[in-house]
């Protein structure tokens, strides 16, 4: 099974760039990981935050395939543990041909990229910059990884 993060724009802090390169590295060793980046919209100033999110949404929708698994980031998603997000990945792994998981823009998702997805997930009931997510998001990737396979990553 192949398993993608898609997010909406570069990452633009070189220290967060590093540690989502090291992470993304670390999870190859143990899955197929890709990071795919949407470019950001250009001349936004003229567009509403529902302009955005649907220009958005028509470029994500662009890049997923009929049977892909999509799975949010946002905020209202289910909120797990670092070891039901394993058990989470496992039960996922085994039954999607291509997981796909979503980092949207700063205004969040279209209402079709909701229709879309199969599931939501939260980080967190804090609010994160949207390239910390993408740092934390993949740390928590690559601890999942290290807890299916029992490493000594993660001390519960």
């Amino acid at each position: 099974m192949k398993t993608e993060l898609i997010v909406v724009g570069r990452t633009t802090d070189k220290h967060f760039e590093a540690g989502i390169n090291d992470y993304a590295s670390r999870i190859a060793h143990y899955m197929p990981f890709t990071i795919h980046v949407v470019p950001e919209l250009r001349n936004t100033k003229s567009l509403t935050a529902e302009q955005q999110k649907t220009a958005e949404g028509e470029m994500l929708l662009k890049l997923l395939q009929p049977h892909d698994w999509v799975v949010l980031l946002d905020e209202h998603g289910q909120e797990l543990r670092s070891v039901e997000l394993a058990a989470w990945l496992e039960r996922r792994r085994a039954a999607a041909r291509r997981l796909v998981f979503i980092i949207g823009g700063p205004y969040g998702f279209s209402p079709d990229i909701y229709q879309r997805a199969n599931e939501q997930l939260s980080l967190s009931r804090l609010t994160f910059s949207h390239q910390m997510v993408r740092l934390v998001f993949v740390e928590q990737i690559y601890r999942a990884c290290t807890i299916i396979k029992g490493e000594p990553y993660h001390h519960e």
